[in-house]
């Protein structure tokens, strides 16, 4: 299994519960196909460096997980099926990339604190 990063833009006419809902929705999809979710972190609304679907605005959301390789082309089949995700993008975290991003998830973890 390798380790995978996966931000999604959900559309900013969501309420903050549906996005919540969208996010866990995707958790247990990738649960359920095998994979185990490192972190999942909901970055909230955030205005887009372009224009995307007629929006200026989205709500940025990330899941880090471990997965095979399947997964991943199964859950962007998921992804365009949804209407409500306007944006995504999958990446594959190198030794060094999976380093950074535990460093950045305990920085985030100092700042809630």
């Amino acid at each position: 299994m390798k380790n995978y990063e996966t931000v999604f833009i959900l559309n900013p006419a969501l309420s903050e519960e549906q996005v919540e809902k969208a996010v866990d929705k995707y958790d247990k999809y990738l649960k359920s196909n095998g994979a185990k979710i490192v972190s999942k972190e909901i970055w909230g609304l955030k205005k887009l460096a372009y224009t995307i679907q007629n929006k200026n605005s989205g709500f940025y959301n990330l899941i880090e997980y471990s997965a095979p390789a399947d997964t991943v082309s199964s859950l962007e089949v998921e992804f365009k099926r949804d209407e409500t995700i306007m944006r995504y993008l999958t990446v594959t975290l190198e030794k060094d990339a999976i380093e950074w991003a535990e460093k950045r998830r305990n920085r985030n973890t100092k700042k809630a604190s």
